[in-house]
């Protein structure tokens, strides 16, 4: 272990000492501008000790380095990359247990039938000898649905993601059946809002952890979406799938999927949706001016959306300026914390107060913002104000920034709010998420 810390900081430790003495700065002069101690810097100049991208990008914008050094860091190694399922030939299925409890297995079509269990679950099931007996009775469950869905994103904001999982499974595949019976005008809209019960389902699967899972009913509402005349959800997906690669430290894949989405003939609102998530995995890479002109590029073209106010709408629904709260991210991961916690402090503000979910999300965003700028107290206070939610979304993405916060605030273990703070900070991040 010791050997590959030294040999990843080998280039990285000799080129921040040379950059520092250039800028004629001490080594407690910088630390105190990048909030790390005396002690760490020097262990890293020094090549005792890994160097962290987000300490490269902090260095990178107090000496001006313009991404020399975030360069320098060895990629932190992503997980394994996702499969890619074939949904001609495989289902899901999703166990419900008696505390409540639910998992997914994936099952091969043939293995399905050979279980005798084909005919309950499989999604193309329509019978032309037995059509819906009342077209009115479809367009009644239509209107019906399309209000449950946004009581099912509602309730997606102040719940674990595991409870609204099943009932949007079951869901969609009532809506697929229907519109197997339906005429063709009632069928198309049936399925239309089949692909957006579908896709939020991946967003919760995502939520509970399973990329697999996501990445399964993404594609399931491509499907469901192109059979109801609608191929722009195809794009979409891959707007989706640069968002789950970014999670997975696959920036490299994140660059090529929301690159191909935003080059397309997509919607202004997909492909607005690609330039933010183009941004964030540019920010992540420390390529400053390419992420904010891909941030103008994403406003530009949000602003510019007239998308049906009958559908649900795409991405983010309880974020008022998504593009501001998208930059406010991506400063910090450009080396900014102080300008990102100013700007994540302004959004977060605006976000309705029933969106726990989301407000857990910024929240914890903003908190690290504030944390890496070195207001300590000021994001301990936010943390503890975020516990309640954070119990009750059970998120695995926002877990993910909850580490970065915990791992931040270690630096700073001598405060007495961290020593407070770090034992709850620590439950939430290890409270499963699929509770």
């Amino acid at each position: 272990m010791e050997v590959d810390v030294l040999e990843q900081s080998h280039h990285f430790g000799p080129e921040l000492r040379r950059r520092r003495l250039s800028a004629r700065l001490s080594l407690q002069q910088l630390g105190q501008r990048v909030h790390y101690s005396k002690s760490q810097l020097s262990k890293v100049e020094r090549g005792l000790k890994r160097p962290t991208s987000e300490l490269a990008r902090l260095c990178d914008t107090e000496l001006k380095a313009e991404g020399a050094l975030a360069r320098l860091v060895p990629a932190p190694h992503s997980q394994p990359p996702l499969p890619v399922p074939d949904s001609n030939d495989e289902v899901w299925l999703m166990r419900l247990r008696k505390d409540g409890s639910s998992s997914f297995q994936p099952v091969t079509r043939r293995g399905l039938i050979a279980a005798g269990a084909a005919s309950m679950l499989t999604v193309h099931a329509s019978d032309p000898q037995h059509p819906f007996p009342a077209q009115e009775g479809a367009e009644t469950l239509l209107d019906a649905s399309r209000v449950l869905f946004d009581q099912f994103r509602r309730l997606g904001q102040a719940s674990g993601p595991a409870s609204v999982l099943p009932p949007l499974i079951a869901q969609t595949h009532s809506l697929e059946q229907l519109a197997m019976r339906s005429d063709h005008r009632s069928r198309q809209s049936l399925l239309l809002l089949a692909s957006r019960y579908a896709e939020y389902a991946g967003w919760m699967a995502q939520e509970c952890g399973d990329d697999a899972a996501a990445i399964w009913w993404t594609d399931r509402a491509v499907q469901l979406a192109a059979a109801g005349a609608e191929p722009e959800l195809a794009t979409y997906a891959q707007v989706r799938r640069s968002l789950i690669s970014l999670y997975r430290g696959d920036v490299v894949d994140a660059v090529e999927l929301a690159s191909f989405a935003l080059r397309s003939d997509a919607s202004l609102r997909t492909r607005g949706l690609a330039a933010q998530h183009l941004a964030q995995a540019q920010a992540v890479e420390g390529e400053y001016d390419a992420c904010m002109r891909s941030l103008d590029q994403a406003r530009e073209l949000l602003q510019q959306d007239a998308s049906d106010p009958t559908q649900p709408v795409l991405g983010a629904s309880h974020v008022p300026d998504v593009v501001s709260m998208f930059t406010g991210w991506c400063l910090y991961d450009l080396g900014r914390p102080r300008h990102a916690a100013a700007l994540l402090d302004e959004e977060t503000a605006r976000i309705p107060l029933h969106a726990f979910r989301t407000r857990a999300r910024y929240g914890v965003r903003r908190a690290l913002a504030h944390a890496a700028a070195g207001d300590i107290d000021h994001a301990c206070e936010i943390t503890s104000g975020l516990l309640p939610s954070l119990r009750l979304v059970h998120s695995a993405t926002v877990s993910a920034d909850l580490r970065r916060l915990s791992h931040t605030l270690t630096r700073h273990a001598r405060h007495a709010e961290v020593r407070a703070l770090i034992p709850d900070l620590t439950a939430a991040i290890t409270h499963p998420a699929t509770a």
